[in-house]
């Protein structure tokens, strides 16, 4: 190891935190399990932090192990991933096939009232909008939650929350009712993120960008089965039967929830110590680990669930662009899901308006019932969930979360191009199959993106508000994919090609790539410093799991 003084030995604590500094010696070899991972000679550190001293020393033989020390990200890598996370994985993976159910049942619903109740085109699209709506205002509240008074209590909150009015809503007796409760559903919804909140404090670094695209494998669950329930429910039983079944999944979460525990990050941060070590206790149990030796130490306490902590100096351009990529994932992903339907309706049946030199497609889109064709391809386009998740999982951690998610942008839109043609249903099944496992892709990759960017303190506000930038995009969307495309087919595929174009930039401009980084415990960091840690990512630093652990210093 490279003597004090030397940019080599800089730990990557030191530079996140500018009052911290770090000296490091030789101690006996082996002696603490918290360096085994980084030099068999055992170094030790001091660790300064603010007024606060924790000296970790030379420990001679026989002095008392306790006197140790470890951080939760130490904790969380030494348990490592197994029998605990993967009930956690079932458990949050409910939440997530209930929201993509609830989202799926938009573009079944909207075509069979727009047809039994005689609706226009714009009430038609109110049905999709005021969901967002409610999930655009609440998506911040909900992560405000979370921060404040803990991720266990946020996510239990709405998940009860959407159960009880999504039930209710299918005993509503006229429009303005399903207008009323599906807006109350659409507020809960907007807390189903803080899922991956949750989740992700309890992934160890090597297994995180993995474990979280796998929970969304229910989100792909969850719509197929409601298509699948569609089409068992619809022609004989109709709407309201589906909306009740489709509670399914809540009722299942909310019957374990009890189970859920807090995640000790925030009951650290909380200074809820005793809290945190009954749950790394637990953890480690079930897993058949061993807790790392000493005193579980935390970073000085700070406010938490503050917007304008998302907003200081060296988070500001990250937020900012963060914000936009969100409205563009959700904007061209449910513009894309209610965009099927729409297409489908109209078939092959494409007549043609000639205006001087110009020809566009016009198809018929008068009131029609889905079919059991439309729902069969329905059924295929939403299956394009699985591969897009599976080719995302396959190049997230090779070329990092920045370009995974300019690719899948980028792909979307040239995806989209071969629409502008009148092609036959065949042929618009398999571009908006590829279209839509792009789009999921890149939406996954964000949801896995985003907790590592932000610290322990805003993380959950920092998913809420993009989340409800994402409803924003969502809520906009029906007017453009239901109302804009009667109008104009070419417009209509131009704003989704367009905006994926925009974003596939602004994915590349994002100032941090996290591909091997620990979660930030801390949010006190200089501009400066932000830009020495870009620099150390472009040059492949961030390939290195080991590069990054807190309260350790870089090995070269």
């Amino acid at each position: 190891m490279s003597n004090w003084g030397k940019t080599s030995n800089i730990s990557y604590q030191q530079w996140r935190d500018p009052e911290i500094s770090v000296v490091t010696f030789r101690g006996t070899a082996g002696d603490s399990l918290r360096h085994d991972e980084e030099d068999q000679c055992g170094d030790y550190e001091v660790y300064t932090t603010g007024m606060q001293t924790v000296d970790l020393g030379e420990r001679r033989t026989g002095q008392d192990p306790t006197e140790d020390t470890f951080t939760v990200e130490d904790a969380v890598e030494a348990i490592g991933f197994g029998k605990f996370q993967w009930k956690l994985s079932i458990l949050t993976g409910l939440s997530w096939m209930a929201d993509a159910m609830e989202m799926m049942i938009l573009s079944i619903i909207s075509p069979q009232l727009h047809c039994e109740w005689m609706l226009p085109s714009w009430k038609v699209a109110m049905l999709t909008s005021v969901v967002f709506i409610g999930m655009m205002f609440s998506s911040t509240l909900w992560g405000n939650i979370s921060d404040k008074y803990g991720r266990k209590v946020g996510l239990t909150m709405c998940m009860m929350w959407v159960l009880y009015y999504g039930f209710l809503s299918a005993f509503s007796p006229a429009y303005g009712w399903v207008m009323v409760l599906r807006g109350l559903v659409g507020f809960g919804i907007g807390g189903a993120p803080q899922s991956v909140t949750l989740y992700s404090e309890f992934l160890p670094r090597k297994s995180r960008a993995t474990c979280v695209m796998l929970i969304e494998i229910f989100w792909a669950i969850g719509a197929v089965f409601e298509v699948l329930l569609a089409i068992w429910i619809m022609p004989t039983m109709g709407w309201r039967w589906l909306l009740g079944l489709s509670t399914a999944p809540l009722v299942v979460f909310v019957t374990f929830c009890f189970w859920l525990p807090e995640s000790p990050r925030f009951d650290v941060l909380s200074g809820n110590m005793e809290n945190a070590m009954k749950t790394l206790r637990l953890i480690a149990a079930d897993n058949g680990k061993t807790m790392p030796l000493g005193k579980l130490i935390a970073n000085k306490q700070e406010e938490r669930g503050r917007i304008r902590d998302l907003l200081t100096p060296q988070y500001r351009r990250t937020t900012l662009l963060l914000w936009f990529i969100w409205f563009a994932n959700a904007f061209s992903y449910y513009g894309l899901v209610l965009l099927t339907t729409e297409l489908f309706q109209a078939g092959d049946a494409c007549g043609v308006i000639t205006k001087g030199a110009k020809t566009e497609p016009k198809c018929n889109l008068e009131c029609k019932y889905l079919t059991l064709d439309d729902y069969k391809d329905l059924l295929w386009t939403t299956l394009a969930e699985f591969p897009g998740l599976f080719l995302t999982l396959f190049v997230i951690d090779r070329i990092g979360r920045k370009k995974s998610m300019a690719m899948c942008f980028l792909m979307f839109s040239v995806c989209i191009l071969p629409l502008y043609a009148c092609v036959g249903r065949v042929a618009l099944t398999v571009f908006i199959f590829i279209a839509r496992a792009f789009i999921t892709g890149g939406f996954q990759v964000a949801y896995v993106y985003t907790p590592e960017v932000y610290p322990t303190a805003t993380r959950a506000l920092g998913i809420g508000t993009c989340s409800g930038m994402a409803r924003g995009g969502a809520l906009l969307t029906p007017f453009v994919s239901q109302v804009l495309l009667k109008k104009s087919v070419y417009l209509t595929l131009s704003v989704y090609c367009i905006l994926c174009l925009l974003a596939t930039g602004a994915s590349m401009l994002l100032p941090i790539e996290t591909t091997g980084l620990g979660l930030q415990e801390s949010s006190r960091i200089t501009a400066g410093q932000e830009e020495m840690k870009t620099g150390q990512m472009s040059n492949g630093s961030e390939a290195s799991p080991t590069h990054t652990s807190y309260g350790s210093s870089y090995n070269s």
